[in-house]
């Protein structure tokens, strides 16, 4: 019996727990719900309900003044927006993943998704976020029970194929350019890259690579990195999400690295010298 429960738990043929919130984190009858809304009380995976405003609120490609929207201008709004957002959220730790609805229903609009690779970090965000105000409005803030997005997310609206539209009960994530994704995600891989290389050179290599191929690392930390819209530095198109969170050299511990390589250095001229 306690397998044939968890087996269908979270499913259309659990009679206790409601699915929708089980996948989606959100239910369109809210406390009305005839089913238990199990809210977790620690997760990688915080939402932000309704957080996101969209200027064509009322009307999809309409401004509340009545006149039409370019919708390059509705796009370059939401990256704006959700470039603000997740450079705030990084600061609590390595996000795998910031999705935002595009959906029009009432649970659903503007609601922000946001996934950390560990659960003490989501903590920390939802921590200091409440109790905070974003363009004048409180932000509601909880744990989610979400944790695989594509279970969430609707198929057929990724496919353009949606015939529910706005209303639709799974998540029609709205995109953000690969550019954007590049500059913000592309971090993560960068960081784990450097240390990848950090770890297999040999002292001479590095050596090498620290007076020849450092002038990234010095450019990312001098601020020119940061401008880059494009992601010239990422190759894998913006679809990686998983890495660590980069972490930029002590300068002590830079320069007894550098003292270290200059002593081998001349421990090595000595011994040539005397063979």
């Amino acid at each position: 019996m306690a397998e044939h429960l968890a087996s269908i738990f979270g499913t259309e043929k659990d009679r206790v727990n409601c699915p929708f919130y089980f996948k989606i984190g959100a239910c369109r009858h809210g406390d009305r719900c005839s089913r238990l809304h199990n809210k977790p009380t620690i997760s990688p995976t915080l939402l932000l309900s309704n957080m996101y405003q969209r200027p064509d609120m009322i009307t999809p490609g309409v401004d509340p003044q009545g006149q039409p929207i370019d919708p390059r201008k509705i796009q370059e709004h939401f990256e704006d927006f959700y470039e603000d957002i997740f450079e705030e959220l990084n600061k609590f730790g390595e996000i795998e993943s910031l999705n935002i609805c595009d959906n029009l229903a009432d649970h659903m609009v503007g609601n922000v998704y946001v996934q950390f690779k560990e659960e003490d970090q989501a903590a920390a965000a939802l921590r200091a976020l409440q109790g905070r105000f974003y363009s004048g409005r409180p932000i509601i803030v909880d744990f989610s029970p979400v944790t695989d997005f594509r279970e969430a997310t609707c198929r057929q609206f990724e496919e353009n194929s949606c015939n529910r539209g706005g209303y639709c009960n799974f998540m029609h994530v709205k995109q953000i350019s690969r550019d954007l994704r590049r500059k913000l995600y592309g971090r993560y891989r960068r960081s784990r890259g450097s240390r990848s290389r950090s770890r297999s050179l040999s002292p001479y290599h590095r050596r090498e690579s620290d007076r020849h191929g450092d002038y990234r690392d010095r450019d990312y930390r001098n601020g020119r990195h940061s401008g880059d819209r494009y992601g010239r530095f990422d190759s894998d198109g913006g679809r990686r999400r998983h890495g660590s969170p980069r972490r930029t050299k002590s300068p002590v511990r830079e320069g007894s690295e550098e003292r270290r390589a200059r002593i081998e250095q001349w421990n090595r001229e000595k011994e040539e010298k005397q063979w």
